[in-house]
């Protein structure tokens, strides 16, 4: 059996060839029992559609008990615009696929709203609105969240600092060394909002261009592939998913892992290993949760407000807490403590409808 398989527990999959660019989008709601599914859309370049596929069922899945684990009355969605391998998007290319995948969210009524992901800017998403309502994330000059890039790097950092109050016995990230791997829109500025907080840095990326930020940061640079084994107290997987294995887990040096990337564990029972070598890795949906906290907070009552986003956003560290006490107390791992928490809310608002 592939391992890399994501199961089909979805309410609705929607894959559509778009009549401007040609290209396949995908809409996959996993499940809309607490709220319209919310998740961003993912621009990429997959070497073939069965990646694409499961790149948008995993990812919808993991928003599901993301929204669920933070207490938001959402549910889990995700979109791909799927592009041919070695083929990028750009200019009228690019505005035609936007369009494209706008028409098959505006089919979907409102059951999937849609923000930005990975390849995707607030400016893309503002081609998408031409074509349907059902939108987040909309650049700040025209009344949305902007890009929750900083948000979601906020509720990493929050998470660090707990993991570390849990582990170390104190949040002080002056007395932490921390490797980040990936320093796009969110790992950039985490690491920037890790040196300022006084940590000491390690940092990769597979684009040598930032490099250069590393180097304004004092960080260290290694290279990709040595990254994992780094000797540091905090590991935060920041790029794509899928780098813990069990050849990875058993290279690790960390105390803790605690990241913004999506899927880290190839599989579920890696959570298993880390917790045999005592290394606490904190549940990938629970720590990343700030960028849709951020967005969620626009379908509030008056619309978008900073202040409340960011309360919302340093509440993730009160989540991890609540997860890292159920793991503790039942004897189980905190991916079983928080998907335990998920399941029970989603079932309750399930039991409720």
């Amino acid at each position: 059996m592939d391992r890399h398989l994501a199961p089909l527990d979805h309410e609705e999959v929607v894959i559509r060839r778009g009549r401007r660019s040609g290209l396949y989008t995908i809409v996959a709601i996993h499940s809309t029992a607490r709220g319209p599914s919310l998740g961003g859309c993912r621009m990429w370049a997959y070497a073939d559609a069965r990646a694409a596929l499961r790149d948008a069922l995993r990812l919808s899945e993991g928003m599901t008990y993301k929204a669920a684990v933070a207490g938001l009355q959402q549910g889990g969605g995700k979109g791909v615009i799927v592009v041919p391998a070695g083929r990028q998007l750009e200019g009228e290319a690019r505005r035609a696929a936007l369009l494209d995948f706008g028409e098959n969210v505006a089919g979907l009524d409102g059951r999937y709203v849609t923000a930005e992901d990975v390849g995707v800017t607030p400016a893309d998403i503002a081609v998408v609105a031409e074509v349907t309502s059902h939108v987040s994330a909309l650049p700040r000059e025209r009344g949305g969240s902007g890009d929750p890039s900083p948000w979601t790097a906020l509720g990493v950092q929050v998470a660090i600092e707990v993991a570390c109050e849990q582990v170390f016995g104190s949040t002080d990230l002056s007395e932490r060394s921390v490797a980040i791997m990936g320093l796009g829109h969110v790992g950039g500025d985490l690491a920037r909002r890790l040196a300022a907080a006084g940590a000491r840095l390690v940092c990769t990326d597979v684009d040598d261009r930032h490099r250069a930020l590393a180097e304004r940061l004092g960080a260290r640079w290694a290279e990709p592939a040595e990254i994992l084994a780094a000797e540091v107290d905090v590991l935060a997987p920041c790029a794509l998913g899928a780098v813990l294995d069990d050849e990875s887990a058993a290279r690790l040096r960390a105390r803790i892992i605690a990241g913004a990337a999506n899927n880290q564990l190839v599989e579920a029972e890696i959570a298993d290993r880390l917790a045999e070598r005592d290394i606490l890795w904190v549940p990938d949906f629970v720590v990343n949760a700030g960028g849709i906290v951020n967005i969620a907070v626009e379908f509030g009552p008056g619309g978008y407000d900073e202040a409340r986003a960011e309360h919302g956003v340093r509440a993730i560290g009160d989540t991890v807490r609540l997860v890292l006490e159920a793991a503790r107390t039942t004897g189980v791992t905190p991916l079983a403590a928080a998907m335990a928490i998920a399941r029970r809310r989603i079932a309750e608002a399930t039991a409720a409808a």
